[in-house]
């Protein structure tokens, strides 16, 4: 009887993902409200973008959920309320229109307190999320693989653990011991939050088994010397559209915020015979939670390991140098330095939504920049500058792996079928005698058993 009161309250106290997900309907009436802080018409945090800008974005993640956003509603202030982070007037004029347009729920587009969230649901009367909680739902929804329904729950379990107040009205202490005579015991808040601890470490011991396993994936590939593309930037940059046609796979790709969560990895063939394995990843956002960074850092080593990393950006977004620089920041949280031309790759996409005088523009600042830095402005959806890309790819996988010329001697097919399985021929020349004259580029880590089986082979750069 105790283990099964253990069991039910376990369960009450830890929702599942469905069931969470399930509080927040399809098609509900919803508001989204962008409360920006501003001093003389200027944003005070560190936010490049326009506040109408901001706004848009936050009803295109409400819209990724199939919210029906009745209105959306910016909010300039000059100081935050503890209390409601909106002023008193604010909050009882959003709950007049709220009651009027029968709306369900309230998207704060901004980083609310437990304490701040219980009382905007008191004065409004409905349920009310802010940007963390709006993108728990929707990486919620989107996870598909075991590993990204974890990461998603995790993150979910520490965001929940600090909002249990908000949740609970019956806090009375469990009485411990037996009889009248035993203690006070602990309060219901504190064993939901030993429970959703224990879930959490739980949750950590099987993330790390699947970052072994990852692990062990990519050291399995490093075997097989092909390099490692990693797709990154900002959510709806198009990169799921770029893996498709880099791939002819058919991952999901929409105009949709976090379309796409979970990784994806497939070998393709360069144009010159170079094999690679491409990897799609989870998208960037601005403002992007702390804990959504930390628990996707398993999924993201993809990325840290990659050998070259295409920046893709939409070039024909309003907010294209602002979303860079949102991608950039993440990417040095994660020890990549976004400024390695020899590593990084900007890809500008979408040029199909540029006027032609626009695409000239585009064209003319890119070809101003270094070689080694300089962008690529393609297409993903109609093809255009793909071959230029695959060359850029092409050239600074080179930049990192040693070429060599050697001579094989006739019969020696042993020889051959090393190199074949431990790096890439280039060239190929057949003697009359029936020997081989090689140029041949190794992974680094090859290179020593490389000069150990061929001595005599001669280094090009």
């Amino acid at each position: 009887m105790a283990a099964s009161r253990d069991s039910d309250k376990e369960r009450a106290a830890v929702k599942p993902l469905d069931e969470i997900e399930r509080d927040i309907a399809a098609n509900t009436r919803a508001f989204v409200v962008g409360p920006y802080l501003q001093r003389r018409g200027v944003a005070v945090d560190a936010n490049q973008r326009s506040f109408a800008a901001r706004l848009d974005e936050a009803v295109g993640l409400a819209a990724a959920i199939d919210l029906t956003v009745v209105e959306p509603v910016q909010v300039l202030l000059t100081a935050l309320r503890p209390a409601t982070y909106l002023g008193k007037g604010k909050v009882d004029e959003l709950a007049g229109r709220i009651n009027a347009e029968e709306i369900g729920l309230v998207v704060m587009d901004c980083a609310l307190s437990p304490v701040q969230q219980r009382n905007l649901e008191k004065a409004f009367g409905c349920k009310v999320i802010d940007r963390t909680g709006l993108i728990l739902e929707i990486f919620g929804r989107r996870a598909r693989t075991k590993e990204g329904a974890l990461q998603v729950e995790l993150a979910h379990l520490n965001y929940q653990k600090s909002r249990l107040v908000r949740s609970w009205t019956h806090l009375e202490r469990q009485r411990g011991g037996f009889g009248f005579l035993g203690g006070p015991g602990e309060t219901q808040i504190e064993a939901d939050r030993r429970i959703i601890q224990e879930r959490m470490t739980k949750i950590e011991r099987d993330l790390e088994s699947v970052k072994r396993t990852r692990s062990l994936h990519r050291a399995s590939r490093k075997r097989v010397p092909y390099p490692i593309v990693a797709l990154v930037g900002y959510t709806n940059a198009g990169k799921s559209t770029l893996f498709n046609r880099l791939t002819s796979a058919e991952v999901l790709a929409q105009d949709m915020l976090f379309a796409t969560l979970d990784p994806t990895a497939r070998a393709i063939k360069l144009p010159h015979g170079a094999r690679i394995m491409l990897s799609d990843t989870v998208g960037f956002i601005s403002d992007l939670p702390t804990q959504l960074v930390a628990a996707f850092r398993a999924t993201l080593e993809d990325a840290i390991e990659a050998d070259v990393l295409l920046h893709v950006r939409d070039v024909s977004h309003e907010d294209t140098q602002a979303q860079a620089a949102d991608v950039q920041a993440i990417l040095r949280d994660l020890g990549i330095n976004p400024d390695d031309g020899q590593r990084v790759i900007e890809v500008w996409n979408k040029a199909d939504l540029l006027v032609s005088a626009e695409r000239e523009r585009q064209l003319g600042i890119a070809s101003l920049r270094p070689a080694e830095t300089r962008p690529v402005l393609v297409s993903a959806l109609t093809g255009e500058g793909i071959d230029r890309l695959t060359r850029a790819i092409e050239a600074r996988i080179a930049l990192s792996r040693p070429v060599y010329r050697l001579d094989l001697a006739p019969g020696d097919g042993k020889s051959l079928a090393w190199l074949h399985a431990n790096g890439e021929i280039l060239e190929r020349e057949d003697a009359e005698d029936g020997g081989l004259k090689l140029i041949v580029r190794l992974p680094p880590e090859r290179e020593g058993a490389f000069t150990a089986r061929f001595p005599e082979a001669e280094r090009q750069r």
